[in-house]
């Protein structure tokens, strides 16, 4: 069966966490709150398949050990999809590379980005194994009516979603323009 790790999958990103279930990886997700893992649990018929990573992604110690225990346990990881906040600056490269190391084969990480990352930027500084194939997608905003508002969480699962299933090396979802009118 195919792993695949969700960081930041219990909130915006927990209708991918029930997508990626529902289309037969084994998910383990990492997250902070327990409430909302149990949520998460709750909201799938197989919860079998969900293994729980109960750690602050900034705890890079910590972190390592509980991906090297859902490595042991559920099998290497060949796909990722990662929302982490821009002042975990090393927490990508650490978790890159504990895959590496249990993975012989190539796996894609498609990073999450907020709709003010500069895309190219983010790549340059990033420092990935070789063999990891790496995507991004960019958080935008929807323009309704003159108006503009944030995406939702089910929107912004749903363009994840699409981006894994296009496998394109850039995802935009939602729109970047007009960048003027973003919401405040």
């Amino acid at each position: 069966m195919a792993h695949a790790l969700v960081i930041g999958g219990t909130g915006m990103l927990a209708d991918t966490s029930l997508w990626l279930v529902n289309d037969g990886y084994h998910v383990s997700v990492i997250g902070r709150s327990v409430h909302r893992m149990e949520d998460l649990r709750n909201r799938t018929t197989k919860p079998a398949l969900l293994t729980p990573i109960l750690v602050d992604y900034c705890n890079i110690a910590l972190l390592k050990e509980k991906l090297e225990e859902t490595l042991k346990h559920n099998g290497p990881i060949e796909l990722v999809v990662a929302w982490i906040h821009s002042y975990a600056d090393t927490t990508l490269e650490n978790i890159s590379n504990v895959i590496s190391i249990e993975n012989n084969g190539e796996w894609k990480l498609f990073h999450v980005l907020g709709s003010k990352a500069n895309l190219s930027e983010v790549q340059e500084k990033l420092k990935l194994p070789a063999r990891s194939q790496y995507r991004q997608i960019q958080l935008g905003f929807m323009m309704e009516e003159g108006h503009a508002r944030w995406l939702t969480h089910e929107e912004i699962s749903q363009g994840v979603v699409a981006a894994i299933q296009q496998d394109q090396p850039i995802h935009i979802v939602g729109t970047l323009q007009p960048w003027e009118k973003r919401p405040l």
